[in-house]
């Protein structure tokens, strides 16, 4: 797409990004801004960050803002750029843009709630609730990843997770059916193996406080109820490093202000991360991701 025919979803684009930052104002966050060169991304299986000189180009805003938790700001937000290597497709830039936030004395299930009413303010800013064929406004349908395993590709991955199976399923079997939903979709509790950062559920060590929303079948948001101790993260951080080795992958060192951050102290919390540029894709009818951005590296 030429940029000059562009203009009507940069216009979309500005609308959505003055009326997202309105509704967080409105619920009482502060709008904050941390580093987009860090020098510890963080530690995670399958996102490999963009070298900058001697540091990286941060991959999320996650850890600087949870410093900020542990610092006592209670209700945080920030829209901004991320970066993440070798990431290009119809869904993926290398460069995109985050929404990010973290709420204090709640858990993800609140994030839920919080953010269908986000969708709700963003269809009353622009005059409708259809968008591609997905009502923003209703209430979401819940599933629980077991049970769409079980149901649709006919395992357990909580009880016996396999990496390569559960994301083979995942796209081939389980996202397909989501994208023929006509509403928001979350998929909660995830396995312990895909929870680097999250809190375990008190009654089940396997499962995660954690939950994806999907919009006609794109992943649009990642929330979770934080993890707050230290040495556990740190347990997890150091699993992920060797992991990583074994598979060829950059390791990073460790985030040694975050952990010690940690350590002092975090709050009962809930964060999430949603990403705006795949939002702006449902908004416009668009299976293309550069169609919502100026430009775009080829």
């Amino acid at each position: 797409m030429i940029l000059s025919s562009k203009l009507p979803a940069l216009r979309l684009r500005a609308q959505v990004m003055a009326a997202t930052r309105a509704f967080f104002v409105g619920q009482g966050f502060l709008e904050v801004e941390t580093p987009l060169r860090v020098q510890t991304p963080a530690m995670e299986d399958h996102i490999d960050a963009e070298p900058s000189g001697d540091a990286w180009l941060r991959t999320s805003p996650e850890l600087h803002m949870k410093r900020m938790v542990c610092a006592g700001y209670e209700k945080i937000f920030q829209v901004g750029p991320c970066f993440r290597q070798g990431e290009r497709g119809s869904r993926h830039l290398p460069e995109y843009t985050m929404l990010e936030w973290y709420w204090t004395g709640v858990t993800s299930e609140a994030l839920i709630t919080q953010t269908c009413e986000l969708l709700g303010a963003l269809c009353q800013r622009l005059g409708k609730e259809v968008f591609d064929g997905v009502d923003l406004g209703a209430a979401p349908k819940i599933y629980t990843v077991r049970d769409l395993f079980m149901d649709l590709a006919g395992w357990d991955p909580v009880a016996d997770f396999d990496e390569d199976r559960f994301d083979l399923d995942l796209v081939e079997k389980v996202e397909p059916v989501l994208a023929e939903e006509k509403v928001p979709v979350v998929v909660k509790d995830f396995p312990a193996e895909r929870s680097a950062l999250a809190q375990m559920r008190p009654e089940d060590s396997q499962v995660a406080d954690r939950w994806e929303m999907y919009l006609g079948g794109v992943e649009l948001a990642n929330a979770y109820t934080e993890l707050t101790d230290a040495a556990e993260q740190r347990t997890r951080f150091e699993r992920c490093a060797r992991e990583r080795k074994a598979r060829g992958q950059e390791v990073y060192p460790l985030d040694e202000a975050f952990l010690q951050a940690l350590a002092g102290g975090m709050p009962a919390c809930a964060g999430i991360a949603l990403g705006m540029d795949r939002l702006l894709m449902r908004l416009l009818g668009t299976d293309d991701i550069a169609d919502v951005v100026a430009f775009s590296m080829s």
